[in-house]
């Protein structure tokens, strides 16, 4: 975690603020991959994941777009009523686990929402390379549509697609007719809700196999039929032994004996918390790990992943 500045704070709707940061010294940041995110850590002292959505080739300042959520625990309306130019934020480097295949003859970008904003960054990122893309952007209206206008100005308008008004089924029929007959080597991005996720993969699905669509969630799906599961053993590579009691987490079992590990969103989505399996069978219960890491199980989400063995030895990063 570092200390950046924040330039600007701009509402650009009722619901979402862009959030530009920069070191108070003007020095670079860290570079980030297109789909890149940071744990931001605000005035409340809670601490969220936020995709960067500026031109991933700009190392002067990141630029984060907060959407105030109403059922948060007050992480999202601090950074909207307790911000402005001049306010210190601590963030973290960045991270990503929803990146570009470069190697795609074609990208199609889907976004619901403000799950604009990753993409928005591999948009510019596309362009940079000389990537065939074109990105398709779905909201309820265009005052609810954070970064319309950019869009419309930027260097890739043309290659802009925006469904704002039409009502959910008008526009999923539009993406149905925009992801018919992908070419085999195209990939697909999607984040957004996780309803209008599992319907763009759904289209997706129809030319292209799984693991060429990706998409990125902003909160963990509900899993009802997720029991909490047995206790079960967690051995350190160093070897300690803790016991995990079905209503505690590998995480929180880590923390209340003292043993570091970063944690961020707690619910599985932001990846902050993998540990490397040694050995043991997980139970995986995140959504930030890969189908084909999950596959391994030489990974597990420490906040909310289980054991399907006794014991599960793990190694800290």
């Amino acid at each position: 975690m570092f200390t950046v500045t924040v330039t600007e704070a701009v509402d650009v709707t009722d619901a979402v603020k862009v959030l530009r940061l920069a070191r108070a010294d003007g020095s670079p940041l860290p570079g980030y991959p297109a789909g890149a995110h940071i744990d931001v850590t605000g005035p409340t002292g809670i601490t969220r994941p936020y995709s960067l959505c500026g031109p991933p080739h700009d190392p002067g300042a990141y630029t984060i777009a907060v959407k105030r959520e109403e059922t948060s625990r007050g992480g999202s309306h601090a950074l909207h009523d307790k911000t402005e130019p001049g306010t210190e934020l601590r963030i973290g480097t960045p991270r990503q686990l929803f990146g570009l295949d470069l190697d795609a003859s074609a990208h199609h970008l889907v976004a619901g929402g403000i799950g604009i904003t990753p993409l928005l960054a591999m948009a510019y990122e596309l362009l940079a390379t000389g990537a065939d893309f074109r990105l398709h952007y779905v909201a309820r209206s265009r005052a609810e549509a954070a970064f319309a206008d950019r869009l419309e100005e930027s260097a890739f308008a043309d290659r802009v697609v925006l469904h704002f008004g039409h009502g959910r089924e008008t526009a999923i029929q539009a993406l149905s007719d925009a992801l018919t007959d992908l070419p085999a080597s195209a990939h697909v991005y999607t984040c957004g809700p996780q309803g209008f996720m599992e319907q763009v993969a759904a289209l997706a699905a129809r030319s292209l196999p799984q693991d060429q669509i990706h998409s990125e969630l902003f909160q963990a799906a509900d899993q009802p039929d997720a029991a909490p599961g047995e206790s079960f053993e967690v051995e350190l590579d160093t070897g300690e032994v803790y016991t995990v009691p079905a209503d505690k987490s590998i995480a929180e079992v880590l923390e209340d004996n003292g043993v570091p590990l970063d944690t961020s969103c707690r619910e599985g989505i932001c990846g902050t918390c993998v540990l490397r399996v040694l050995d043991g069978e997980p139970d995986h219960r995140d959504h930030c790990l890969t189908a084909k890491e999950k596959a391994a199980g030489d990974q597990i989400a420490a906040c909310v992943s289980r054991s399907r063995s006794p014991r599960l030895v793990v190694e800290l990063w």
